[in-house]
């Protein structure tokens, strides 16, 4: 009976894993849970679970992070407007970007532009996402 719990916990993980590669290649798409759901054949609610589970995060909350990473990087890059960059990441709403981008980053997307522009400078790019990773303000205030 175990042989058959770790089976079918293997199999979730690649299914997670897949769920979680396409959440890294298609996060500027529109992207539901349902939808990543639909892909593994599982339903919403149990994919939001066991995506928890096994990586710290639900689904929602992993996509808008690698939205909010790339959005750093093209804000720092400073060629578009903040309304350009929440569009270009696959934001539908400037006010849902803006204060998700706040509560992750610690400051507004044009804020964070001032300030970081030249933050990631000289850094190379595989560093530089270490450097510039958003951390949640829960997060930080634990360091």
């Amino acid at each position: 009976m175990p042989r058959s719990d770790d089976a079918q916990r293997l199999r979730d993980l690649t299914l997670l894993r897949r769920v979680r590669d396409r959440i890294d290649r298609e996060y500027a798409q529109p992207l539901d849970v349902e939808a990543l759901a639909r892909g593994v054949n599982m339903s919403a609610g149990h994919l939001s679970r066991k995506f928890k589970q096994a990586y710290g995060e639900s689904p929602y909350s992993y996509l808008m992070t690698r939205r909010i990473e790339r959005a750093m990087t093209l804000l720092r890059r400073g060629d578009l407007s903040v309304t350009e960059v929440c569009f270009e990441v696959g934001c539908q709403s400037l006010g849902t970007f803006s204060t998700r981008f706040t509560e992750l980053v610690g400051v507004s997307p044009t804020v964070y532009r001032e300030r970081f522009g030249d933050e990631a400078d000289g850094i190379p790019s595989c560093m530089a996402k270490n450097v510039t990773r958003p951390i949640r303000n829960r997060e930080a205030r634990r360091g």
